[in-house]
């Protein structure tokens, strides 16, 4: 080859270098991690998501599941990602109470993430097997007075926002119930109405069919207020547990150092698409409202939801197997 051959050559290399690097995003598929099990509180709203982002970029968002070790399996899969945009993470409180409950992780769930914007927020719903003689809140506190460590409940898994919310309640409550881990929601639910488990924290969308059917009994709800789905069922403050309060938020991360204008883009066509009142709908029929805000006022959240969980870890004692 000639040294005029070869320059060519490189200058052509470098041309398409450049015209692969300014092709505007998205120019490919986008991977939309999920670090829970499909059916589960953020799966459903995540796939609404996918597709109504996938109509707006033009482009497939692919929702991926990587469940396991509360969440940090999915997490750490992102946090190491390349930070072009194409590898997304949308997750929930769970982020920041895994921080605080494992004792070593391989990402900081602070600073190896970009906060895009939160997304959605809801409770979770008390609710025990109607076998457990307990038709409100003070009553399972008495049974686990009298029966301690012998009532068990479910969650989606050590480290879960279930497991934490579950074990914040015991605590301030001093109810001694003995946490059961599972693999997924899906699972849990099924042992709890079936009766191998008692009491659990579940979402909304969850409670309301199996409430209505008498498989399930409500006795409260975490939030501080009351949700509009279930009015008539208290709040743990109302019903005797003061001062308790658990939201469970779910927000989007890209890995760090994502260029700012594609941070820019997702959250434009995000507030965009959940703008819609069809969308709105489909999200608050799976347990949770949309409740936007962005990277700025996302991330404070995050930082304080981390400070928070991590003193109800240390005050609680919770552990994971």
């Amino acid at each position: 080859m000639t040294a005029i051959a070869r320059l060519l050559a490189v200058i052509s290399l470098a041309f398409a270098t450049v015209q692969a690097s300014a092709q505007p995003y998205p120019s490919r598929p986008i991977r939309l991690v999920i670090p829970f099990a499909p059916g589960g509180l953020v799966d459903v709203p995540g796939r609404v998501l996918a597709q109504k982002l996938s109509e707006a970029l033009g482009q497939a968002v692919v929702v991926e599941n990587r469940a396991g070790a509360g969440s940090t399996i999915g997490a750490d899969h992102v946090a190491k990602s390349k930070p072009d945009g194409y590898t997304l993470l949308m997750t929930s409180t769970t982020h920041v109470i895994s921080a605080n409950l494992y004792k070593s992780l391989p990402y900081d769930s602070l600073r190896d993430f970009a906060p895009v914007m939160k997304l959605a927020e809801g409770p979770y719903v008390l609710v025990v097997n109607p076998a457990l003689k307990a038709s409100n809140v003070a009553e399972l506190i008495a049974l686990a007075r009298e029966r301690p460590g012998r009532i068990d409940y479910a969650s989606s898994g050590n480290g879960s926002s279930q497991h934490l919310v579950a074990a914040l309640f015991c605590s301030m409550a001093n109810a001694p119930l003995n946490h059961v881990p599972y693999k997924g929601s899906d699972r849990a639910t099924q042992d709890l109405i079936g009766g191998q488990v008692m009491v659990g924290f579940v979402g909304t969308p969850i409670a309301l069919p199996h409430v209505k059917s008498g498989r399930l009994r409500a006795l409260a709800v975490s939030t501080a207020t009351r949700s509009a789905q279930m009015p008539g069922v208290p709040t743990l403050a109302e019903a005797g547990v003061s001062g308790y309060e658990a939201t469970i938020w779910i927000g989007l991360f890209t890995p760090a150092g994502t260029p700012s204008e594609i941070l820019t883009r997702l959250h434009a066509e995000i507030s965009r698409v959940l703008a819609a009142p069809e969308a709105r709908a489909q999200i608050a029929a799976t347990g949770v409202d949309v409740s936007l805000a962005g990277a700025e006022d996302f991330a404070s959240l995050v930082r304080a939801e981390h400070a928070k969980w991590g003193k109800v870890v240390r005050d609680t004692g919770a552990t994971v197997n």
